[in-house]
């Protein structure tokens, strides 16, 4: 059993990977005592509402994450390759290149979709209303620009998916660099 965490961020952490590796149905207290090295005890002492609370709040540290890692930014950066590139890269970092499942898309495709529906909603929307308002900034038609960030968002979750199954972080980063390509606009031309 690994040494128990004293550090909260920590504790959180390890949570967030046992509910991926294993998603929430899966996830049992034994598993989380194991990983997290924390008795039982202080497992409900931390989290009185037992695994339910655990994974409520693991999605709010994810909200949080994106809201500081990836919202933000694209907000309040005019679109620029330098604002797309922050984005792609923070994505890179926090699905370690494809090899770290999307805890959102874990729980959109399970049992428990309809319990942590509004999260995992306002996850996905307001990554693509957040980028869509990034790319209307470069005068693209909102029609257009709402369709390059679904497209997008959509793109970046298979390569995750696609990457884990086949074990080749390079179909991500192939998949970042090609988002970077459509996404940025074009230099403007020296004349």
């Amino acid at each position: 059993m690994p040494r128990p965490s004293k550090d909260p961020a920590q504790t959180l952490a390890i949570l967030a990977e046992v509910f991926r590796e294993y998603g929430y149905e899966g996830t049992s207290i034994g598993l989380i005592t194991q990983a997290t090295g924390l008795g039982k005890g202080s497992l409900y002492n931390l989290f009185p509402g037992g695994k339910a609370e655990m994974m409520t709040t693991v999605l709010t540290d994810i909200k949080t994450w994106f809201e500081t890692h990836i919202y933000a930014p694209l907000q309040a950066e005019p679109h620029t390759p330098t604002s797309i590139q922050s984005m792609l890269d923070a994505v890179t970092r926090y699905f370690h290149s494809g090899q770290r499942v999307c805890l959102m898309g874990v729980l959109a495709t399970g049992h428990q979709r309809d319990q942590f529906s509004e999260t995992i909603a306002h996850y996905f929307t307001t990554w693509i209303e957040t980028l869509t308002a990034s790319l209307e900034r470069i005068h693209l038609p909102h029609h257009d620009a709402r369709h390059l960030a679904e497209e997008t968002v959509l793109q970046i979750q298979g390569a995750i998916i696609l990457s884990r199954a086949l074990n080749d972080p390079a179909i991500f980063q192939r998949t970042i660099t090609q988002l970077h390509n459509k996404l940025t606009p074009p230099a403007p031309k020296a004349k």
